[in-house]
């Protein structure tokens, strides 16, 4: 096989993204590492968006995927009862579930992010018999036309193509400059019969918005939202997506903030092995579709369900991983600290293993993820005018790999200021 690049750009659709930046062609991947078909490796602080939150190729992960298919197992099972299927329930109610007493039902949606808020979107203007959804300023939840009107981002929303419909934009916590409460805006709205805002079916957010900058709710707002939902009638959707499967320190990224969400979307490290898979989970009295009413020829992939049984027994079955997460996350702030310092008016952002530096311009974040990926760091930008750049690395990441990473981001940041023809923040 040719690692000839002409073959994107001769066949691939325009709508080819990351590896605009990063154009190498990569072969192989272990752990926090990615390396391309000549031998060349990076650092990988972007871990498929955070859809390899415990690192590429888990060994026993790997294992347990290659005896299930050298056994014939089953390969493509719709939405049958198989073991695989039964094995991973097992270990979710056991190790997650259970022990923070949640009492959701799990339903395997089609294998996107976006499948999975498609269909919270939909149980709860079914529950509720109402239309319209509450989001947020700088939300992310997908790119179809359902998760796509509650998603912020213009530049998205512009490929709709149509009129996206249904959603009520609120400001996010902190949206506003100053001390200002963004809930105070939200409940005045909700209270005044003038507020022009019609009842909602849903109040639907992040807890940490992860394309939008890193953004992060406190625990007093999220608690006063949730609030909010149950005194209007409305479900509480967490869309946990990137912020979830311990990327914010805990399973989940609501855990100790008070608040148990209605429904739950899941997907991108769910599966642990970067195998597409989705879920909603739902509180059993909101479980209310019919047989195949929300379905897809791949909700559930019996593949994903091998290894994400394996993530769950792996790094869940106590709170030891948990614990070294939190370690981690010092590591990573200080390190981000000292980068941020060499930046005027930089910020720190995000939470748990979801941090960043808002450096105040795209341009400059961009020269500074550029810089690094040529020394040998893959890490990404986010925010509304790409800001933001963010660290996403596996969370099995070791403490040396982070230094070697921060290090090559320190020096790109040094070198992107120090160019003659450099983007100021501003």
């Amino acid at each position: 096989m040719t690692d000839n690049t002409t073959i994107f750009e001769r066949r691939e659709s325009e709508a080819r993204s990351y590896c605009r930046g990063m154009p190498a062609t990569f072969a192989s991947a272990s752990g926090s590492h990615l390396t391309d078909a000549e031998g060349n490796s990076w650092i990988d602080f972007l871990a498929g968006c955070s859809s390899l939150n415990y690192g590429h190729n888990d060994p026993d992960m790997k294992s347990a995927l290659i005896d299930h298919i050298a056994g014939d197992g089953i390969a493509h099972g719709l939405d049958l009862h198989t073991n695989t299927k039964a094995g991973f329930l097992e270990a979710f109610e056991r190790h997650i579930l259970e022990p923070r007493d949640m009492d959701h039902r799990v339903m395997f949606t089609g294998p996107t992010g976006a499948n999975a808020v498609e269909a919270a979107m939909k149980i709860a203007r079914k529950v509720t018999g109402r239309d319209n959804i509450i989001a947020f300023t700088n939300g992310f939840h997908g790119v179809t036309l359902g998760a796509l009107a509650a998603t912020g981002n213009a530049y998205h929303r512009g490929g709709a193509g149509t009129e996206l419909k249904g959603v009520t934009r609120m400001p996010f916590d902190g949206f506003f400059p100053g001390d200002t409460d963004t809930a105070d805006f939200v409940e005045a709205m909700l209270n005044d019969s003038s507020g022009g805002v019609d009842a909602p079916a849903a109040i639907l957010l992040e807890t940490v918005q992860g394309e939008g900058g890193l953004n992060a709710a406190s625990p007093d707002w999220l608690r006063r939202i949730a609030k909010l939902a149950k005194d209007h009638g409305a479900l509480l959707i967490i869309d946990d997506i990137q912020a979830g499967c311990g990327r914010c320190g805990g399973f989940f990224s609501f855990e100790n903030m008070g608040v148990t969400p209605d429904i739950v979307t899941m997907a991108k490290s769910v599966s642990g092995f970067g195998l597409p898979m989705a879920m909603v989970l739902v509180r059993p009295e909101y479980d209310i579709f019919g047989p195949a009413e929300h379905n897809g020829t791949f909700r559930g992939n019996t593949h994903a369900f091998v290894t994400a049984r394996v993530a769950i027994e792996k790094f869940w079955a106590d709170d030891s991983f948990a614990r070294a997460l939190a370690e981690k996350e010092t590591l990573v702030h200080d390190a981000l600290a000292d980068i941020a310092a060499l930046i005027p008016d930089a910020r720190l952002k995000g939470r748990g293993m979801m941090q960043g530096v808002d450096v105040g311009s795209g341009d400059l974040a961009g020269d500074i993820c550029a810089r690094a990926y040529d020394k040998g760091l893959v890490i990404e930008t986010s925010g509304s005018e790409d800001e933001v750049i963010k660290v996403l690395a596996p969370l099995t990441t070791p403490a040396e790999t982070f230094r070697k990473g921060f290090d090559i981001l320190r020096e790109a940041t040094q070198e992107a200021l120090a160019a003659p023809n450099k983007i100021a923040a501003e």
